[in-house]
């Protein structure tokens, strides 16, 4: 309603604002200018372990980490903020954390950790694939000195006793957000809306902007796509996958989500690490489920969910570890029981009963009720498979070496930390 009649109808406008506020699920009505759509608030897990009240760290104590980019990619972001979350709850001064951003993938890597070795860090972390030899050579030069390196693969079979590997099961909390969006998804057919004039229908297409094909990449919008596909009456659905080829470029990944709605798509998922995808969806109107971080601010009519991987627990492990002379695992798994996958609040786009929905699977795949590469739920040129070698024991040609689908299911991170599925499933295309 526009501004001009709110004077003749004041008490009208009230009572659908209040009533507004009261609907949590649903945005209120853009015609009212003066309100705004809210978050949905999704309940916490109860997070188990992990009781550090009695650690007591030394004023000389440092730790430091590693980023490729800075806090303006939401994945290095990510990273940062939860050090700093770290940092706030251990007391730590800023003497004690040494953060270093713009960090590339070559020599530099290597002379970073080396500088803050000498400078006193017992621990210290880098957050890129490719950051991974460097930090081993490191660890050859300071053995007294925890290297740890996120999405790495080579910790489980190096003879070096401080270098670790970490990731978490992020695929579930790709899962759950995939279950949010095929809710979404399905309340849009039932209200026929429209996407660029076609009507969203149950056999109509999602999109997905992924940086490489990567078995980290695939894991992640495989297990989106197998959530969003959970709900009833989406079997049908499809997918379409844009490669970047690049972690970081909010052009690549603006352009790939434009390319991706053109061709019609009507929802939009991503693995990529700027504001590109999002924004695109905001401005054609096509619902979008974020990566590390809500993206609901910049896109408060489009936003629907993201998952993340909450760093915090393993820094808290690894500073235990430091402090009390103990050696980490070489692959430690990060999992929503452990308060290391997490989804964001929903936006206010997202249908009604999602909350309820995500906190009903969220239980079930934290005690394993429920495998989110159940292999009765997807083919492989028609078939369902009974067994796959995967490359877990990585070496230079890649060469797969492990069958890691038993008991019905595909079993990710479990070998090691790093994800390994790299499994084109039939109902997904990749365009690039």
């Amino acid at each position: 309603m526009k501004k001009s009649l709110l004077t003749i109808v004041s008490i009208v406008i009230a009572i659908a604002v209040a009533a507004c506020m009261l609907t949590v699920f649903v945005g209120c009505d853009k015609g009212n200018n003066n309100a705004q759509p809210q978050e949905v608030v999704l309940p916490a897990y109860e997070v188990e372990g992990g009781d550090y009240s009695s650690l007591q760290i030394p004023a000389t104590f440092k730790i430091g980490l590693i980023c490729l980019h800075d806090e303006n990619s939401t994945y290095d972001k990510n990273f940062i903020d939860a050090m700093k979350e770290v940092q706030r709850e251990f007391g730590l001064t800023t003497d004690q954390v040494k953060i270093a951003s713009g960090v590339p993938e070559n020599d530099q890597c290597y002379a970073k950790a080396c500088e803050l070795a000498e400078a006193g860090c017992k621990v210290i972390i880098a957050d890129s694939f490719d950051h991974e030899n460097f930090m081993m050579q490191a660890a050859e030069r300071y053995s007294d000195v925890i290297f740890a390196h996120a999405t790495g693969t080579q910790a489980h079979t190096s003879e070096l006793p401080n270098f670790v590997n970490a990731f978490a099961s992020i695929y579930e909390g790709r899962y759950l957000a995939g279950v949010a969006a095929g809710l979404k998804l399905k309340e849009m057919i039932a209200n026929g809306v429209k996407i660029k004039g076609q009507t969203v229908t149950a056999n109509s297409k999602v999109g997905y902007v992924g940086a490489y094909p990567y078995a980290e990449v695939k894991s992640g919008y495989t297990s989106w796509f197998l959530g969003l596909r959970s709900v009833e009456g989406l079997e049908n659905i499809t997918m379409e996958v844009q490669f970047t080829s690049d972690w970081y470029n909010y052009d690549k990944e603006y352009n790939a989500a434009s390319n991706l709605i053109q061709r019609g798509c009507v929802l939009i998922s991503q693995h990529a690490d700027s504001m590109g995808a999002p924004n695109a969806c905001e401005e054609a109107g096509v619902p979008n489920v974020s990566y590390n971080g809500s993206t609901f601010e910049a896109c408060p009519d489009t936003f629907l969910v993201s998952s993340r991987i909450n760093w915090a627990p393993y820094y808290k492990y690894l500073i235990a570890c430091a402090v009390n002379g103990e050696a980490p695992v070489k692959d430690y798994t990060g999992t929503i029981a452990t308060g290391s996958v997490e989804l964001t609040n929903l936006g206010a786009a997202c249908a009604a009963g999602t909350v309820d929905q995500i906190v009903t699977i969220r239980q079930e795949l934290a005690l394993g009720r429920r495998h989110v590469f159940d292999t009765s739920k997807f083919t492989v040129g028609g078939e369902h498979l009974t067994e796959y070698l995967a490359d877990v024991d990585t070496d230079p040609a890649w060469t797969a070496d492990t069958n890691v689908i038993h008991d019905g299911y595909f079993d990710e991170s479990f070998f090691r930390a790093a994800p390994y599925f790299d499994i084109n499933i039939d109902g997904i295309t990749l365009l690039n």
